[in-house]
């Protein structure tokens, strides 16, 4: 009974042991005697035989491999930075992979970037890759990266490369601020000289149209127009039942009320 039990419990740990289960974002090749299979095992269990053969599990997913760096200038100086390489495997090429790169494929990866992105950034100035370059700068080492791991092997799909945290020699960064400063404040006084241009403008406007207003009124009140008014001025203040005052040159009526 003993030895059947032993038998029962050994014989399930080998059946276990030669199970494999594939899950969601991985893809799984099977390895007999040190040969690759070509056909890979995208989801579910597999049944292999572990004395001869084992099955290798990779992600297809996007990872992520983070560096941190001090990247050479076109000028020679260097420049810190984080960068992060992002890439996938393409699911049917992995079996490639494995066979030229082994399992260790993220250390070339690694190794193609620095190489790359001292080519690169060699033909940039510092300042490029703290600026609007920087898009360009990491576009051309992903071109560059892609090309030399297609030598090495197929089935590496890069899908950015990533400058972040860029930190630039010390008095370059202060270089850079102050000519930033220098522009701002530039900036500033050209939006000063145009709100005083504009009130310059308005009052200029404004004294115009006053000026122009009096020329029409005077040109518009002639002796005869002002004799007029004074009569009709005083024919209504004459209704009045106050006491009145008149003061005149002979020609034009002053009235002069008088409250009772």
């Amino acid at each position: 009974m003993k030895t059947k039990t032993i038998l029962s419990v050994a014989l399930a740990a080998i059946f276990l042991s030669s199970c494999a289960v594939i899950r969601p974002g991985e893809a799984g090749v099977k390895q007999t005697l040190g040969k690759f299979s070509n056909k890979v095992i995208t989801q579910g269990t597999v049944v292999y035989n572990p004395f001869i053969s084992k099955v290798i599990k990779e992600s297809t997913q996007t990872n992520n491999i983070k560096l941190f760096l001090s990247l050479p200038s076109k000028e020679g100086l260097s420049v810190n930075s984080e960068i992060s390489i992002l890439y996938r495997l393409e699911k049917n090429k992995i079996p490639s992979v494995l066979e030229n790169l082994g399992r260790g494929y993220e250390s070339i990866i690694t190794s193609v970037f620095r190489s790359a992105s001292s080519d690169i950034c060699a033909q940039f100035f510092a300042k490029d890759m703290h600026s609007g370059m920087r898009a360009k700068i990491e576009e051309e080492i992903k071109i560059s990266m892609g090309e030399n791991l297609k030598k090495q092997a197929d089935g590496i799909e890069l899908i950015a490369v990533l400058m972040k945290s860029i930190q630039l020699p010390l008095g370059l960064a202060n270089s850079i601020e102050r000519k930033l400063q220098a522009e701002q404040d530039a900036m500033r006084l050209v939006f000063v000289l145009e709100q005083e241009k504009l009130e310059a403008e308005r009052k200029i406007i404004g004294a115009k149209g006053e000026r122009d207003a009096q020329l029409i009124l005077a040109e518009g009140l002639t002796d005869q127009i002002i004799k007029t008014r004074s009569i009709e001025a005083f024919s209504k203040l004459s209704l009045s039942p106050n006491s009145k005052i008149i003061i005149t040159d002979g020609k034009a009526p002053l009235l002069i009320n008088i409250d009772e």
